[in-house]
């Protein structure tokens, strides 16, 4: 329903939702552990196929997108580890390898995945949820911080040191649930009985992958990030944008995950 416009981008691919979830049911109560808990199951055999997909935690849990053009090759890829459903008219109805077969193409041998920049901001972040009902409450607020509070965003090169800070706000609405990340010092503008966080109130930093726009055909990102990260055993939020890629990991392991990452760049040089 957008109206055609010089300032839109839209990029030329159809993108399908793939939600991962545990014995057939979303993780109760709290909140997901992030990305790293399919990363080895799910992100990286994609990446070894060369279908490349954008990530989406939210407060609630995780969503890989892909293209659809990728679907076949998608689940010949996942069948063997996980049951697949596609839905239909709210029903969830079992797919198979035969019904993808026509049109499945061998995937060519992924090349070697570019080792991008990563950049890890001092901002602190809060990951963040609303209870539907109280949204009308802090719409106002919302609004702002969304359109006007920003500064035009700085040119990005491949040479820009470590920033000292990082404007990031992100609010998604996935079936009726809401989900907020924003830098702590915003989160102060918020009533603070409105905003639900975990009982620990942790605050996390952010690293953030590419050091120019990345865009959509390449793989291996996000396995990038969270393989190591799944490795280690560390949680890990994990949000693509149209430009960058942004993995949110607790304040007190941000030290041991740059070193972790240093530490891949360097052996795969």
């Amino acid at each position: 329903e957008l109206p055609p416009s010089e300032f839109l981008q839209v990029a030329d691919s159809t993108w399908l939702v793939l939600s991962v979830v545990s014995n057939g049911r979303e993780p109760p109560g709290c909140q997901a552990t992030g990305v790293t808990k399919i990363a080895r199951s799910v992100i990286a055999p994609l990446a070894e196929h060369h279908v490349s997909v954008l990530m989406l935690s939210t407060y609630q849990t995780d969503f890989i997108l892909v293209r659809e053009r990728d679907l076949p090759v998608v689940i010949h890829t996942l069948a063997g580890e996980f049951d697949i459903y596609r839905e239909e008219s709210g029903e969830c109805v079992p797919v198979t390898c035969d019904d993808v077969s026509n049109g499945f193409l061998k995937p060519k041998p992924a090349a070697t995945p570019t080792l991008h920049p990563v950049q890890s901001p001092q901002t602190r972040f809060c990951v963040l949820t609303v209870a539907p009902d109280t949204l009308p409450a802090i719409a106002t607020m919302l609004i702002d911080v969304l359109f006007y509070s920003h500064s035009p965003p700085r040119e990005a090169d491949g040479s820009s040191q470590d920033l000292d800070s990082i404007t990031f706000f992100s609010f998604s609405l996935i079936e009726g649930y809401i989900s907020i990340v924003m830098d702590a010092e915003t989160q102060k503008r918020f009533p603070s009985d409105l905003l639900l966080t975990s009982s620990t109130g942790e605050l996390w930093r952010m690293v953030r992958i590419g050091g120019q726009p990345l865009g959509f055909d390449e793989c291996g990102i996000v396995a990038q990030i969270a393989e190591p990260l799944a490795a280690a055993d560390i949680s890990a939020y994990y949000i693509s944008t149209f430009n960058f890629d942004h993995a949110l990991v607790p304040e007190e392991g941000i030290a041991e995950v740059i070193q972790l990452l240093q530490q891949r760049q360097e052996s795969s040089r």
